[in-house]
């Protein structure tokens, strides 16, 4: 059998392999595949435009019954097929199987490493993730990183990945030909500078996931640099490794597990799911550890709380530290001393202690989104519950001149 019989065969088969994964670059029987309606693709079904345009450019095709199978998932292989493809990259034939020449020019383009999973043929046949498919996607708008846990954050920021509704990131859920095919049309749109809408539930959530805050996402106007370039990366000044604090005698260790912010003026924001009922708050309006407080209701919901979630490690002397209260973040600068009387008289003009029943009992602070001056920049710190000065320390997670001040 001569070498033309035999790359003509496989050529042949290579057709059939993507006919039946749906991916093939044409339609079957001759027929072109954008005139032809997907019986399982109603007209209001999410991602019909998405796909009616992958399908024209000749990025995917239905299947020969008139199917698209949208919840079907996605192999890694399928999906580098679809965005190499789209991306226009140059897919030499080889010998191996249907997909190598795309992972050849993937990898030429750096749109898959080896340390992402192995190449091999079980890898690439296994389905792809949400999180997998919006590391791909990101790169193949230019974006970069060496945080792994940072890509849905960039992908979900740029508009490629939208959640799966309050938030909902999915990562480690299996892509669908739907989700593959809007997300490559979105790669599209980037790369011609077009924008995209963003989710920003889905935002906040990835935020939380790459560095355990979502304080830049829920309130940006606040977490400023003052700079509008540098704000573009403003999320990066967050030093997660001092989230976690031990003390110099090695007696004492803790650690901030997320700084989470709600906006109480929103109510689909889906953390607000994670507090008590909010009519049962108080701010605290004045210093004495009575009960009294001021229902957050009304105006003040015009406002954001900042939840601390964290923990102990270890407390090997209850003496000399404190063994009462949440391990929470200090977040300072924002403040109003000048108008501290119309504080204790109900105007809500700086950061206050949230509780419940008795002052403490919460590890939450309300913060209104306007009011307070900003006259030194703000930080946020964790730091040993020392009782006295001699062993007190301080981990310094953020500094940032904040808004209306260019310099600390």
């Amino acid at each position: 059998m001569n070498n033309n019989l035999v790359k003509s065969i496989k050529k042949i088969m290579l057709v059939l392999v993507l006919l039946a994964t749906g991916l093939a670059s044409f339609p079957a029987s001759g027929v072109r595949a954008d005139s032809v309606p997907f019986s399982d693709i109603p007209a209001n079904h999410w991602a019909k435009g998405g796909i009616d345009s992958a399908v024209k450019k000749g990025i995917v095709v239905g299947y020969p019954s008139g199917l698209f199978m949208p919840n079907a998932n996605v192999s890694r292989a399928e999906f580098i097929k679809m965005i190499v493809t789209a991306t226009g990259q140059n897919v030499e034939t080889t010998e191996g199987k249907w997909y190598e020449g795309y992972v050849n020019a993937a990898e030429q383009a750096k749109l898959y490493v080896t340390s992402d999973f192995a190449n091999s043929e079980l890898e690439w046949n296994a389905k792809i993730t949400r999180k997998e498919m919006a590391r791909i996607a990101a790169r193949a708008t230019g974006l970069e990183t060496k945080e792994d846990d940072k890509w849905m954050y960039l992908a979900t920021k740029t508009g490629l990945i939208s959640g799966l509704g309050s938030g909902k990131l999915g990562e480690k859920e299996n892509t669908t030909r739907a989700q593959a095919v809007v997300t490559v049309e979105r790669v599209l749109t980037v790369k011609g500078g077009g924008k995209l809408p963003i989710d920003k539930y889905a935002v906040g959530s990835a935020e939380l996931v790459w560095h355990k805050t979502n304080i830049f996402t829920v309130m940006p106007e606040i977490m400023t640099t003052g700079d509008p370039v540098k704000d573009l990366s403003a999320a990066d000044l967050w030093k997660e490794d001092k989230m976690k604090i031990t003390s110099k005698d090695g007696l004492y260790s803790a650690e901030l597990d997320e700084l989470l912010v709600i906006d109480l003026a929103d109510k689909n924001d889906p953390n607000l799911a994670q507090i008590p009922d909010v009519a049962t708050l108080k701010w605290k309006n004045t210093t004495d550890n009575t009960p009294d407080g001021i229902k957050i209701a009304g105006e003040y919901l015009n406002s954001y709380l900042l939840y601390s979630k964290g923990h102990v490690n270890f407390n090997n002397d209850t003496k000399r530290y404190s063994p009462m209260g949440d391990f929470t973040a200090e977040f300072s600068g924002l403040d109003n001393y000048y108008e501290r009387v119309a504080f204790v008289n109900g105007h809500l003009n700086a950061q206050a202690l949230v509780f419940q029943k008795i002052p403490f009992d919460l590890p939450m602070t309300i913060l209104p989104k306007s009011g307070w001056k900003n006259t030194s920049g703000i930080y946020i710190r964790v730091a040993v519950p020392s009782y006295s000065a001699f062993y007190s320390l301080r981990n310094e997670i953020l500094k940032i001149a904040g808004p209306n001040r260019t310099q600390y």
